[in-house]
């Protein structure tokens, strides 16, 4: 009795802190941008982590690579619920690619856009090319991009291929792909499905009976490697084939 009372007290008082700084960042998001990029994307960082502490998801972060990290890269995961939208840059320091409906969810859509996460309508060939420029600019800045080259939630087992989109940019700037392998132990639970709202997978999370999440991190991908793209790809498709194999089957 006393552990279930206990419990209750400390989700209430984490989804007392995350109320308070989503108050907080979301009035912060109407300064102007120059003062926005000096700390929004900081404290962008810590809301996610609350946001994670409040849901009582238990995420991890398991490092598989054998060498250091760079010091830029382009991040890619596969992309099978909607926790990562705050589960990676929980645990990365990176800037976003999302959906652009993304940008319209009341409240988390604003704190986003501040925090300069970048959009792409997934199914205009225009709007993926001009994100794809968006990336090649923020990388010229020094900053590591994150995105998900299924192309959205496809489900709990990887998709039959990849957007090509990453692994172009990476050959032509020469910052290297790194791969995060994302297992979510109740898959039911964190799985994104067409039928649940936000707000339903919000639920799911909250009531799970296995609430582990683990984001395995292996070596970056040197691009240099690779003569063209649809070689880097299928390449990096077939290493998550492998790490599915490994952990989900």
């Amino acid at each position: 009795m006393f552990y279930y009372v206990f419990r209750v007290i400390k989700i209430g008082l984490l989804w007392i802190d995350f109320f308070i700084l989503t108050i907080l960042a979301y009035f912060l998001s109407f300064l102007n941008k120059k003062h926005l990029d000096k700390f929004y994307p900081f404290l962008f960082r810590i809301w996610c982590k609350s946001f994670v502490r409040a849901l009582g998801v238990d995420l991890k972060l398991n490092q598989k690579n054998l060498h250091p990290l760079p010091d830029q890269y382009i991040l890619i995961a596969n992309h099978p619920s909607a926790f990562e939208d705050v589960g990676m840059p929980a645990m990365f320091n990176v800037y976003s690619l999302a959906k652009i409906e993304v940008k319209s969810w009341p409240v988390f859509g604003r704190i986003s856009n501040a925090a300069g996460t970048l959009y792409v309508h997934r199914e205009s060939k225009e709007s993926r090319a001009e994100a794809g420029q968006q990336i090649v600019n923020e990388l010229k800045k020094g900053k590591n991009i994150a995105l998900y080259p299924e192309g959205g939630c496809k489900g709990r087992r990887i998709f039959e291929t990849f957007r090509y989109g990453a692994f172009d940019i990476a050959l032509q700037s020469g910052i290297p792909i790194l791969p995060v392998f994302l297992h979510y132990e109740s898959q039911d639970d964190f799985e994104w499905t067409s039928p649940h709202t936000l707000i339903q997978k919000i639920w799911h999370f909250l009531i799970t009976k296995n609430n582990r999440a683990t984001y395995y991190v292996y070596d970056a991908i040197n691009p240099a490697d690779f003569s063209n793209k649809e070689e880097f790809m299928q390449h990096t498709h077939q290493l998550y084939l492998q790490w599915q194999s490994k952990y989900l089957e």
